[in-house]
Formats: structure tokens, C-alpha cells, sequence
């Protein structure tokens, strides 16, 4: 569709001369012609923000529904029973390495074969590439793939323009993480206070993050080994990428309402004697919920602690490998299942 914006400014006419129509308009980088368009068919067309398979989803295409229900049922006062958890940490070694890219997933459930996911997945970063130098003449197509390999391998912290590149302009990287954000393939992460809501009122877009969209694309990227993440106890030993921050935050992105653009929020501190960061902060109800993610079972909780004390926050979340459970105001859920800690329900 981005192909044809002429198309796109129809769009409305079907709404208006046609409503018993249902039309649905679809291309891999539609928000590039979109930004080109003076209009957009206000009141009459309704975008919906689409992302890959998420990890629920994921195993409901493996026919896993009993596994989901038990997931999608446990809190940390209702942890579930170690058989389930142990079989839900193996989905989900699985899934940081298919990702959620559909013609991925369908090819594993299909053949269960990593080497064609892999070249599954080279065939799409190599068609993104095509994409770009095509509907993004000004910035050349190398630049934005050297800034897009960045966001991989910085992974955890500020995202910092000089080690995208030493002798790249600032201006050519900042143009190319844009064209990287509006095409949906990077996040960004941006810090707030956090001082009350909405969340993206006190921020600083001089500190962000920024996290793959997929993360079978970003271990592809980083060509990291599959047995390493298949086999180890503790992703710390294989979390170059930070493929556990980048999975909670795209897990967050598909949690959210299909309606609505989503935002990802941080929360850093830099003081003297004093630097904390906090991975999310997330918006529950009325309720500011700081959400610090360990690839592992273990790790301090200073930063999630040093938030709650100084926002005056009632609990903090830590998502890591470990069970559903609770260390006093901290409750702890596993990284698999992030998503039932935005559950419109009270406290468990």
C-alpha cells in the first residue's frame, strides 16, 4: 500500500460512499507514506498498530491452550506448579529464538527446524534493507543497517550515538534511528520521572533506550548461538543484545490495546553515589509500577528499591526465570508472563 498514496487518500471515500464495505489497507512500511500525506481520512479510518507474534500466541499456534490457561491463571500468590513452569521456560528459550515473526513461527511449528527459522529470518532483514533503500533515498540504506546492528549490540543503557559509529554524523544516525522507529523495527525507551500520570509527562528523550522489535531477529543480528540459549540455566551467560529486556519490552508493546500507539517508559537516576536505573515503568489503572527485568534467578534489587522509596510507590514488579512469587513489597513474575501483571484485576 505505502506503494501508492494516491490509494491511501481514497481510503475515506469507501467510509463515506461505500460503508457497508469493510476495507483493510496494509504495507510493510505504511508509515512512511503516511508521513508524506497532508491528511489522513480523520473520523473515517481507523488504524490499528500491529506486532509480531507475541509469546501467548506463540504457543497457542503449538496447540499449547491448556498451558496457556494455567499460565494466563497464575499470580504471585498463585504460583504455578513446577512441571508447568519448567515447560513454559523451555517455550519460551525456543521463542527468544523464533521470535514472533509469523512465516517464522509457522515454519517452526511446521518443522521444528532452527537453520530454516534462521534463514527464514535472513531472507527478512536482507528484504528490510531492500525496503529502506527504496523509500529512503536521503539516508543510504548501509547507514541506517549499521544503526540498526547498534541498537543490537548496545542493548542495555542510554543508546549512544558515537559507538554506532565513530565517524558517522550524528545528524545521519539520529535520521536513521528514526527512519528505524517509524518503521516499527526499533522501540525506543524513553526516561520519565515518573511522578504521577500520564507517564509521558516528565520525560527526557536525551536518555532512550532503544530495543528490537523481535527477538529472533536481534539474536539473528548478533548471530548468537542457539544451543547457549536453549540449554543454559541462567540467560545472563547469553544475554548479549539484552534479548531479556528486549523481550519484556516488546511483550509490554503487545499487551497494549490495538488502538492505541504505545510508549515504553524508564526511569534512570545519576547522582552522585547514587546511579539507578529502573528497565520499565509501567502504568497500571492509577497505579506507576516500576518493572525491573534479571535474565536470571537471581540479583540485587537496589534500583527497584531506591525507586519505590523515593516515588512512594506501595510494590515494585522483578520478572526473571524464577516462579511466580513475592519478597515482601516486591512481587516477581516470570519473564514468560509479564503480561498478567497489567491484569485489570486488584493486587494479588
Amino acid at each position: 500500500m505505502q506503494a501508492c498514496p494516491a490509494a491511501i487518500e481514497k481510503l475515506r471515500y469507501f467510509y463515506e460512499q461505500e460503508p457497508d464495505l469493510h476495507v483493510i489497507a496494509a504495507g510493510s512500511l505504511l508509515e512512511f507514506a503516511l508521513e508524506e500525506l497532508p491528511s489522513f481520512g480523520v473520523g473515517r479510518i481507523r488504524s490499528v498498530f500491529m506486532y509480531p507474534l507475541s509469546f501467548e500466541e506463540f504457543l497457542g499456534f503449538q496447540k499449547m491452550d491448556a498451558l496457556c490457561h494455567e499460565m494466563n491463571g497464575a499470580r504471585p500468590r498463585r504460583p504455578l506448579p513446577e512441571a508447568f513452569h519448567k515447560k513454559l521456560l523451555e517455550q519460551l528459550r525456543i521463542f527468544l529464538l523464533t521470535g514472533g515473526m509469523p512465516e517464522v513461527v509457522s515454519s517452526w511449528c511446521r518443522d521444528h527446524d532452527f537453520l530454516r527459522c534462521r534463514q527464514i529470518q535472513n531472507d527478512l532483514l536482507i528484504s528490510y534493507q531492500d525496503d529502506f533503500a527504496k523509500y529512503r533515498k536521503r539516508i543510504p540504506a548501509s547507514r541506517i543497517q549499521e544503526v540498526f546492528r547498534s541498537v543490537a549490540e548496545q542493548g542495555q543503557g542510554k543508546f549512544v550515538y558515537k559507538k554506532a559509529g565513530p565517524d558517522i554524523r550524528s545528524s545521519q544516525i539520529k535520521a536513521a534511528l528514526e527512519t528505524l522507529v517509524l518503521a516499527g523495527l526499533v522501540y525506543p525507551v524513553t526516561h520519565t520521572a515518573a511522578n504521577g500520570i500520564p507517564l509521558g509527562a516528565e520525560i527526557r528523550e536525551d536518555y532512550r533506550r532503544m530495543i528490537c522489535f523481535d527477538t529472533g531477529l536481534l539474536q539473528r543480528q548478533l548471530n548468537l548461538r542457539a544451543e547457549d540459549i536453549l540449554v543454559s540455566d541462567d540467560l545472563d551467560v547469553i544475554n548479549k543484545g539484552a534479548v531479556a529486556e528486549s523481550f519484556i519490552g516488546t511483550e509490554l508493546m503487545k499487551a497494549a490495546p490495538v488502538y492505541e500507539k504505545s510508549e515504553l517508559y524508564c526511569w534512570h537516576r545519576e547522582e552522585a553515589g547514587s546511579n539507578a536505573e529502573v528497565d520499565y515503568v509501567i502504568q497500571k489503572g492509577n497505579e506507576i509500577i516500576p518493572v525491573e527485568v534479571k535474565a536470571s534467578k537471581k540479583g540485587s534489587m537496589q534500583s527497584l528499591r531506591q525507586f519505590l522509596a523515593l516515588k512512594k510507590r506501595p510494590y515494585g514488579i522483578r520478572t526473571s526465570l524464577e516462579n511466580f512469587c513475592e519478597y515482601g513489597d516486591i512481587q516477581v513474575y516470570p519473564l514468560y508472563a509479564i503480561k498478567n501483571a497489567l491484569a485489570p484485576e486488584a493486587r494479588p
